[in-house]
C-alpha cells in the first residue's frame, strides 16, 4: 500500500466515525494508541527483536485476535494497564480513554491499521498524515484543541529566524502538540542547512529537545507527532513533561526555546470552598529567580523562559500584547527584559491567524547574557505585519512566503547590518523600524506597544478587504470581545464569592 492510499484510508474511516459522533480529537487519540501498539509489535520482530516492555497480554496481537464485546473490553483494559507504565509508554496512554464505542467499527480500524508496516513507512510520511489530523482537530472550534496549535506558518518563520545548530538543546515550556519541535527538527536535518554526523544524529533524536505539557491529551499527541517524525525511542524516556513548568526553576539550561504559551489574562486553581462550592483563585508562582509575582501567566512564562536559557541562550516566544503595555508587574517585566537581556526584535502579528478568535499577539526574539551594569538591550527592531495586513483563517490563511520580507530583514546572518525600511521622508510606509534603549524606557510604563504606519482602512475606503474577509474578521473581533467579557464576568463571580 502506497502513501497517498494510507493517508486516504485514514481520512475515511474518520470520515465514518464522525457519523458516530467521534470527533477528530476522538479519533486521533484513538489512532494513536493503536499505531503506537502496531510499530511496538512491529519492534518486537526481527531484524529488531526488541522488548519494548508491553506485557503480552496487553500487546497489539492481543486486540487482533479478539472481536465483539470481548475486544471491547481488552481494548479498555488494556489502555488502563499500559497507562500505569513508565517512560514514553506511561505518557502515551496516561489516563487513555476508548471513545469508539462500536465493536465492529474498533475491529475495522485495528485492521486499517494492521495492513501497514509502521516502522518502515517513511517519517514524512507518518508525520504527514499526523499533522493533518492535528491541524483538523485545531479546526473543530469546540473541542477547544487550537488553542494548543501554532500556526505552522509562524513556527517555521520563528525557527528560520533563530537558526538553531546541531548539537544543541531546544526546549519548549508550553509545548503543545510539538510544532516547535518538528519544524526544528526538520531545519536540522535539511541538508541545505547542514549535514549532520552520526553522533550529531543521535544527539537530535534523544537528547535535542525538552518540553512541558501539563494537559494529558495535548501530552500524547505531541509525544507521538514527536516520535512518528523520529525523534524520541518507543520504549525510552518520554522528552515531554506532565509537570507545570512555572512551579519551579528546573535547573535545567538550554540553547534555545522557541515557545507559544497559552493565552488567557491569568492563572487559577480550582477549588471547593466550606459550602461544597467551587470556586477560582488566581496562581502566583512565588519565585526568587522571577522579577515580579504576579498571576499573569504570560508575563511569569516570560520570565521562566529567561530563567531556562543558558547565558548565551537566544528565545523566540509569542506574547498577547498585554505583554507590551500593561502595568505593575508588566512594567517590571519588561524593564527587567531590556536590561538583562537583548531585546532585539519584535515582529507584531496580524489577528485572523490563530484558531483562537481576535487574538493579538507579537513575537519577542531576545538573547541572555551574563549580569552586566549596563542594560544589553541598545535597540529593539520592529516588523509591523499587522497594520494594513488582513488575515483569516478560511479564506487567506497565513503562509510562510507572507514573511519573507520579515526574515529577510531579520538578517540572521548579521543582525548589526540590518537597515530600517521605514523613513520620515522617504519611505514612510516601511514595516521596519528601530527604536533605542532610551526612546523605550522614556515611554509611559516603558510601553512596547509600537505602532508607527497609518491605518489605511480609517482613511481610505478603496483600501478594504473584500467584503467576505471583512465580515469574518468582523466576527473574530465580536467572539473575542464576549470571550473577554466573559472572563470579566467570571472574575466578578469569583470577588463577589470570596
Amino acid at each position: 500500500m502506497n502513501a497517498s492510499s494510507i493517508i486516504s484510508k485514514v481520512w475515511s474511516f474518520c470520515t465514518t466515525l464522525r457519523d458516530d459522533g467521534v470527533g477528530y480529537g476522538d479519533y486521533l487519540e484513538q489512532l494513536t494508541y493503536l499505531i503506537f501498539l502496531k510499530m511496538a509489535d512491529e519492534y518486537g520482530r526481527p531484524p529488531h527483536n526488541r522488548d519494548v516492555g508491553i506485557p503480552a497480554e496487553y500487546n497489539w496481537q492481543s486486540l487482533k485476535s479478539k472481536r465483539g464485546a470481548e475486544l471491547e473490553v481488552r481494548y479498555v483494559t488494556l489502555l488502563r494497564e499500559l497507562g500505569s507504565k513508565k517512560g514514553m509508554l506511561g505518557q502515551v496512554f496516561n489516563k487513555a480513554q476508548n471513545k469508539i464505542q462500536d465493536p465492529a467499527k474498533l475491529y475495522r480500524l485495528i485492521d486499517m491499521i494492521g495492513e501497514t508496516d509502521w516502522v518502515t513507512l517513511g517519517a514524512d510520511v507518518k508525520g504527514d498524515i499526523y499533522e493533518g489530523l492535528l491541524e483538523k482537530n485545531a479546526e473543530d472550534t469546540k473541542s477547544g484543541a487550537g488553542q494548543y496549535f501554532t500556526p505552522r506558518a509562524l513556527i517555521r518563520t520563528m525557527v528560520e529566524c533563530v537558526r538553531p545548530e546541531p548539537g544543541k538543546t531546544i526546549a519548549d515550556p508550553a509545548c503543545g502538540t510539538g510544532g516547535f519541535f518538528l519544524a526544528a527538527y526538520d531545519f536540522l536535518t535539511n541538508s541545505n542547512n547542514f549535514q549532520l554526523n552520526k553522533a550529531q544524529k543521535t544527539f537530535l533524536k534523544h537528547d535535542t529537545f525538552h518540553g512541558n505539557e501539563i494537559v494529558a491529551n495535548t501530552r500524547r499527541l505531541c509525544l507521538m507527532n514527536m516520535f512518528l517524525h523520529n525523534i524520541g525511542e518507543i520504549d525510552g524516556d518520554a522528552p515531554v513533561s506532565s509537570n507545570d513548568a512555572l512551579v519551579a526553576d528546573g535547573g535545567q539550561r538550554f540553547d534555545y526555546v522557541l515557545a507559544n504559551p497559552p493565552f488567557g489574562k491569568k492563572s487559577s486553581m480550582s477549588f471547593t470552598n466550606e459550602e461544597g462550592e467551587q470556586e477560582k483563585d488566581d496562581l502566583t508562582y512565588n519565585r526568587q529567580d522571577f522579577w515580579a509575582t504576579t498571576s499573569n501567566k504570560q508575563l511569569n512564562f516570560v520570565q521562566h523562559i529567561r530563567t531556562m536559557l543558558k547565558t548565551t541562550g537566544r528565545a523566540a516566544v509569542v506574547v498577547p500584547d498585554n505583554v507590551l503595555f500593561e502595568g505593575g508587574a508588566g512594567e517590571i517585566v519588561r524593564k527587567r527584559l531590556l536590561e538583562n537581556t537583548d531585546l532585539h526584535t519584535i515582529l507584531r502579528l496580524p489577528t485572523g491567524i490563530f484558531y483562537a478568535n481576535g487574538v493579538k499577539a507579537n513575537v519577542l526574539f531576545f538573547d541572555n547574557h551574563e549580569a552586566s551594569k549596563d542594560p544589553w538591550t541598545k535597540e529593539v527592531w520592529y516588523y509591523d505585519y499587522r497594520t494594513n495586513i488582513h488575515h483569516t483563517l478560511k479564506k487567506k490563511p497565513l503562509r510562510f512566503d507572507d514573511l519573507a520580507e520579515f526574515i529577510q530583514c531579520y538578517n540572521s546572518a548579521n543582525r548589526h547590518q540590518r537597515k530600517e525600511t521605514w523613513h520620515v521622508d522617504k519611505a514612510p510606509e516601511g514595516r521596519w523600524r528601530k527604536f533605542t534603549y532610551a526612546e523605550l524606557t522614556a515611554r509611559d510604563k516603558t510601553s512596547l506597544d509600537v505602532f508607527w504606519l497609518k491605518d489605511k482602512s480609517l482613511t481610505d475606503l478603496d483600501n478594504l478587504p473584500e467584503p467576505d474577509v471583512l465580515a469574518e474578521e468582523i466576527i473574530e473581533n465580536l467572539e473575542a470581545g464576549l470571550n473577554s467579557f466573559r472572563e470579566v464576568l467570571a472574575g466578578l463571580g469569583t470577588s463577589d464569592k470570596a
